[in-house]
């Protein structure tokens, strides 16, 4: 069991179970942008700007305390939804916002930094290499084993209806928290100097 939680402790759980899983550091700007908005960029971002992401299937994420400190955004109308702990800004991690497709990407500072590799592995996989920043671009690498763990992450879920209990969706398959979706001119002022 793997414990998860914010930086000041207000919002707190773990990961259960076991299950197919990616470690991930993605160079997006989007994903920049993201820690930009929070304030955490220095925190989260190596010196080339990755973010590095463990991906899992979602029901496997549960909060057992601090969830009315949940918080969304949404960088456009169709982003992804970026989820984050209002209390004290702690980047939680990305999710479609279709449930159905119940996967999440959580974002290293909210994981246990100790146990990171003894969970998740040693196997980091490199991705969106072209949008990293300076020279040379990191080399891209394991992207094919993660976009085949994501099907086999995504798929069991989606057959056997266990995306259902997602802590971070409604049994309509809302948000649990209404996103907040950044206008063109926030976006834009994000992404400058990233």
């Amino acid at each position: 069991m793997h414990r998860i939680q914010c930086k000041c402790g207000a919002l707190q759980g773990h990961i259960q179970g076991s299950g197919s899983c990616s470690r991930v550091v993605c160079y997006c700007a989007d994903c920049r942008a993201f820690t930009k908005f929070l304030g955490c960029s220095d925190e989260v971002l190596d010196a080339q700007g990755g973010s590095e992401i463990v991906q899992l299937a979602q029901p496997r994420v549960v909060f057992s305390q601090g969830q009315e400190h949940l918080a969304v955004v949404r960088l456009s109308e169709k982003g992804l939804l970026r989820w984050y702990a209002d209390c004290c800004k702690t980047p939680i991690g990305n999710t479609l916002a279709n449930p159905k497709v119940s996967f999440i990407g959580l974002i290293r500072p909210f994981l246990d930094q100790s146990m990171i590799e003894k969970d998740f592995g040693s196997s980091i996989a490199v991705v969106n290499v072209e949008s990293a920043i300076g020279e040379p671009k990191p080399v891209q690498k394991g992207l094919l084993g993660v976009i085949l763990r994501f099907i086999w992450m995504v798929l069991p879920m989606r057959i056997s209806g266990q995306y259902r209990r997602s802590q971070l969706f409604t049994e309509s398959g809302e948000p649990v928290v209404t996103p907040k979706v950044l206008t063109a001119e926030e976006r834009k002022a994000l992404k400058t100097e990233i």
